[in-house]
C-alpha cells in the first residue's frame, strides 16, 4: 500500500518542482535588467548622480555574482529546501524595501540585499529540480526552467518600462512581493528536502572566492567610469586575481572544498563553463547596447523598444522546451553548439543591419535568430553542467556555473561598452552606430569561440540511474 501511494506523489512532486523553480528562476533573473528602463524616473524621484544610478544596477549584480557559490554551500549544509525558502524570503523582503526606499542609499542597500536572496535561490533551483525529476525527463524539465530564465532576461527592459510608464518605478519591485509570498509556502510544502555530502561549511574558500569575484566584477563595473588604469580598478583586478588564485590553491588542499577542483578535470564540465562565460559576455554586452540603440537612434520609448524586442523574447519560449527534449535524444552538446552558432550569426546580422536610419523589418532576422539561439542554449547547457557531476555535488556545480555566467555578463557589458566608447558615443545617431558596430562584432566573436568549444565537447551516451551524471565520454561532436 505504501508503494501504491509513492508514484503519484513523485509525479506530482516533479510537476510542482518544475513550476516552483521555474517561477523562482524567472523573478531572480528578471531583476538583472528590469531596473534599467526605470533609472531616469528613479533619479527624478530620489535624486542622486550618475554613480548612484550605476550602483542601483551593479549592487544587485555584485552580490548576486559573488555569493552564488556560498548560497549553494549553505543549501548543502542546512538543507536545500529550507535555504531555498529562506532565500525567497530575503529576496521578497528586499524587494519591498526597494519599493519603499526614501533615498538612493536605501535603494542601493535594498538592491544588494535582493542580490543576496537571489544568490541563495538561483543555484538551488537546479539542484531541487534535478532531485525531483527522473533522469530520462530532466532535459524537458530544464527546457521549461531555461525558457523561464531566458524570457526574464529578454523581457526585463520591457516589463520595467511598462510598469514605470503606466504605474510607477516602485512597481518594478512590488511585482516580486506577491510572487515571493506565494512561492515560500509552496516550496516548504511541495519540495523534498536534501543536503550535500559534507555538513561543514568551507568558510575560508567562501571568503576567498567571494572576495576574488567581488574585486574583478567591481573593477569591470567601474572601469569605464573611473578609467581602466585608475588605482581602484587596477587594485580590484590585482586583488581579485590574487584571491582567486589563493582560492584554487586552498581548494586543492581542503578536506571538504566548496568547489572540488577535480570537477574541472572533466572535459565537459570545464568546456561548458568556459563556453557559458563567453556566451554571456557576447549576449549581455550586446543586449546592453542594443536596447539603447532602439531608444537613442530609433527614437522609441522604453516600452516601445521593449515591444520591438519581442521576437527575441518569444523565440526562447518555443525553442527552450524543444531544445530540452532534443537534448534528451541526441545529447546536450550538439544542441548548445548550434544555439551558440545561431547567436553569433544573429549578432553578426545585427552588426550588418544597424544604421542611423533603418527600417525595423531589417532588424527582424537578427532578433529571431538570436532568440532561437538563446532558447537552444539555456536548458541544454544547464543539463550538461548537472550531468557531469555526482548528484550530491549538483548544488556546487550549479552555483559555480551561475557565478561564471554572471561574471561573463559583467565582463561583456564592460568590454563591449569600452569598445563602443573608443569608436563612437552618444553625440549623434551616426556616432552611436560607429561605436555599436565594432562592439557587436566583438560580441559575435566571443560567442563564436563559445560555439567552437561546444562543438569540441565529447559526445555523451545516454545514461540513467545513480550514475547518470558520470556518463562515458566519447569522440568529439562532429560539426
Amino acid at each position: 500500500m505504501t508503494e501504491h501511494r509513492k508514484q503519484p506523489t513523485r509525479s506530482g512532486s516533479a510537476a510542482w518542482a518544475i513550476a516552483i523553480t521555474s517561477i523562482a528562476g524567472f523573478i531572480t533573473a528578471l531583476d538583472n535588467l528590469i531596473v534599467t528602463t526605470a533609472l531616469p524616473s528613479i533619479r527624478k524621484d530620489l535624486g542622486g548622480g550618475l554613480e548612484d544610478l550605476e550602483w542601483t544596477v551593479s549592487a544587485y549584480t555584485l552580490t548576486f555574482a559573488v555569493l552564488l557559490m556560498f548560497g549553494a554551500s549553505l543549501g548543502d549544509r542546512f538543507g536545500r529546501r529550507r535555504l531555498f525558502a529562506t532565500g525567497l524570503a530575503i529576496f521578497t523582503g528586499a524587494s519591498a524595501a526597494a519599493a519603499l526606499a526614501p533615498g538612493m542609499s536605501e535603494l542601493i542597500a535594498a538592491r544588494a540585499a535582493q542580490g543576496v536572496g537571489a544568490a541563495i535561490v538561483t543555484p538551488l533551483t537546479l539542484t531541487l529540480l534535478s532531485a525531483a525529476v527522473p533522469a530520462e525527463r530532466r532535459g524537458a524539465a530544464f527546457g521549461i526552467w531555461g525558457a523561464a530564465s531566458g524570457i526574464a532576461v529578454a523581457t526585463g527592459p520591457l516589463i520595467g518600462g511598462t510598469l514605470t510608464q503606466h504605474l510607477s518605478w516602485q512597481w518594478i519591485f512590488w511585482v516580486n512581493v506577491p510572487i515571493g509570498l506565494a512561492l515560500i509556502p509552496l516550496a516548504l510544502l511541495r519540495l523534498d528536502e536534501s543536503r550535500g555530502p559534507h555538513p561543514s561549511l568551507d568558510l575560508v574558500g567562501t571568503v576567498l572566492v567571494s572576495g576574488g569575484l567581488f574585486g574583478i566584477v567591481y573593477a569591470l563595473v567601474r572601469g569605464n567610469a573611473d578609467g581602466w588604469t585608475s588605482t581602484p580598478v587596477l587594485g580590484g583586478f590585482f586583488a581579485g586575481t590574487a584571491l582567486l588564485i589563493g582560492f584554487v590553491l586552498y581548494e586543492l588542499r581542503a578536506e571538504h572544498p566548496m568547489l572540488p577542483m577535480r570537477l574541472f578535470r572533466h572535459r565537459s564540465f570545464s568546456t561548458i563553463n568556459i563556453a557559458s562565460l563567453l556566451m554571456f559576455l557576447g549576449m549581455f554586452g550586446a543586449i546592453f547596447l542594443l536596447s539603447q540603440y532602439l531608444q537613442t537612434v530609433g527614437g522609441y520609448s522604453p516600452m516601445e523598444a521593449g515591444i520591438r524586442m519581442l521576437p527575441w523574447t518569444a523565440m526562447p519560449m518555443i525553442a527552450g522546451p524543444l531544445a530540452g527534449v532534443l537534448s534528451d535524444r541526441i545529447g546536450g552538446g550538439p544542441v548548445v553548439a548550434v544555439g551558440m552558432t545561431l547567436n553569433a550569426v544573429g549578432l553578426g546580422l545585427w552588426a550588418l543591419a544597424v544604421e542611423p536610419q533603418v527600417a525595423y523589418t531589417h532588424l527582424l532576422p537578427a532578433l529571431i535568430v538570436c532568440g532561437i539561439g538563446m532558447g537552444m542554449f539555456f536548458a541544454p547547457s544547464a543539463n550538461l553542467v548537472m550531468s557531469t557531476v555526482r548528484p550530491e555535488e549538483q548544488g556546487i556545480a550549479s552555483g559555480a556555473n551561475n557565478a561564471i555566467r554572471e561574471v561573463g555578463g559583467a565582463i561583456g557589458v564592460a568590454s563591449l561598452a569600452a569598445v563602443f566608447s573608443a569608436q563612437g558615443g552618444y553625440g549623434s545617431a551616426s556616432l552611436f552606430v560607429d561605436g555599436l558596430v565594432p562592439a557587436l562584432w566583438v560580441g559575435a566573436g566571443a560567442v563564436a569561440v563559445a560555439a567552437a568549444l561546444a562543438f569540441l565537447m565529447p559526445r555523451r551516451r545516454a545514461a540513467h540511474g545513480p550514475a547518470a551524471g558520470l556518463a562515458t565520454e566519447d569522440a568529439p561532436i562532429a560539426a
